[in-house]
């Protein structure tokens, strides 16, 4: 099979010919820059710097010299715009804390201060309030809300649409343009399975709602607040959520139009449902706030196009599964097998044919880090044995590859998937 040829029977629930490999197809399947530099150089690959594509979590480039020696079977179409809301252009250089050497966009502003805490700019505008923070040694950033919400105020006098007007809009012809030309690019000049980033679609999302691209964000913004309000106004959220949902649907129509079939798969959202407990709301407030609109989503793709929809969210959410599966989620990610009530084998029982599981190959908290080859290679296998039987597996880690993973895990790792040294 090919890439893509087995990507699509993996979605289909058919068994491929062996286990497809996703390295950096989506912003939760990828790896920190630093790990990414320190496994080059353990394999013996060039030396030189990589280019931060996701800078909020500090994820490097996937080059194509790694996806061959690995035979990673999946690719990302990603938007040309940032999680700080400026372009992946106009390379500049720039040394993580640790000294690894990247490149970072452009439009990557910041200051530091004396203690080498960074302070990181929306769309590189200094004349804004800096939206996210780095420790010194920190290796992602942490969102930082800007806005101060009123509480006295009643739920009536709040904006909801003014408030969110600038995280969600039609996308322009430039980036439709762009969508179209990296599609065909990938589609015809190489034989990968596509996920297509397009984003937009996270309801509620802790990384989204505090604005990190946005310059001067409005309403209710903390994500403490964010969640209280779903008891306190739960009609603002629904407003928030119906307008980003009719955004959505057109950004989805100009998706079909711009990248057709050449997709497998879309990515819809990444918002957490679910921590290392219990789910992050109950069913009840999930129920009425957030699934219909993911449904309606769901429904939009499965109708107009060939498309399986892919959804992330971390932590215990096994209470959630039967409303995931009956709102048309196709594949589920990661699935944190750490968390509470998250037994692999029964999950894979009883939602097997429900979903395509993509993740949860490795713990990343602990067993990548700071376990022993032999305890990565173990944990790997008893997860392939468990999720890939009879297909609809896709392997990746349990969210992305954070930094400092000794290189010696990693190789463990995909030579246990791939079934060769490296």
């Amino acid at each position: 099979m090919t890439s893509r040829e087995r990507l699509i029977a993996t979605l289909n629930h058919q068994t491929p010919d062996r286990l497809p490999l996703d390295l950096g197809a989506t912003s939760q399947t990828g790896i920190n820059a630093s790990s990414l530099y320190q496994l080059r150089k353990a394999l013996h690959l060039d030396e030189h710097r990589l280019k931060i594509i996701e800078p909020g979590q500090l994820l490097g480039e996937v080059e194509q010299d790694l996806l061959d020696l690995l035979g990673v079977d999946v690719v990302g179409l990603f938007n040309t715009t940032n999680y700080f809301g400026y372009k992946n252009d106009n390379w500049k250089k720039w040394e993580m804390d640790d000294g690894t050497p990247v490149w970072m966009g452009g439009g990557f502003a910041y200051d530091r201060d004396e203690t080498g805490k960074l302070y990181v700019y929306p769309q590189g505008d200094t004349s804004a309030e800096y939206s996210a923070i780095l420790p010194k040694g920190g290796t992602f950033f942490d969102c930082v809300p800007r806005e101060k919400f009123d509480w006295d105020l009643e739920e009536e006098d709040l904006t909801p649409l003014e408030d969110f007007k600038d995280d969600f809009s039609v996308v322009s012809d430039e980036e439709a343009r762009y969508w179209e030309e990296k599609s065909i690019e990938l589609y015809e000049n190489t034989d990968y399975g596509i996920v297509g980033m397009i984003g937009g679609g996270a309801l509620g999302d802790a990384a989204v709602i505090p604005g990190p691209g946005i310059k001067h964000p409005k309403g209710i913004r903390r994500v403490d607040d964010w969640l209280m309000a779903h008891s306190m106004y739960p009609d603002y959220i629904k407003a928030v959520f119906r307008y980003q949902t009719d955004i959505m649907l057109k950004n989805l129509e100009i998706y079909r139009q711009a990248v057709g079939d050449r997709i497998q798969v879309v990515w819809i959202s990444g918002t957490d449902f679910g921590n290392q407990m219990a789910g992050m709301m109950s069913l009840e407030t999930f129920r009425e706030l957030y699934k219909p609109f993911y449904k309606e989503i769901n429904d939009w793709v499965h109708q107009h196009t060939s498309w399986k929809t892919f959804y992330h969210t971390c932590g215990a959410v096994s209470s959630f599964l039967d409303d995931f599966a009956d709102m048309g989620l196709d594949c589920l990610n990661p699935l944190q097998l750490s968390a509470k009530g998250m037994d692999a084998k029964t999950i894979k029982e009883k939602y097997g044919d429900k979903f395509t599981f993509w993740g949860g190959g490795v713990d990343t908290q602990r067993t990548l880090p700071f376990g022993t080859p032999e305890e990565v290679r173990r944990e790997v296998r008893e997860r392939i044995d468990i999720l890939g039987k009879n297909g609809g597996y896709v392997f990746n880690t349990i969210h992305n590859i954070v930094a400092n993973v000794p290189p010696e895990n990693l190789i463990a790792m995909y030579e246990e998937v791939i079934g060769r040294k490296l």
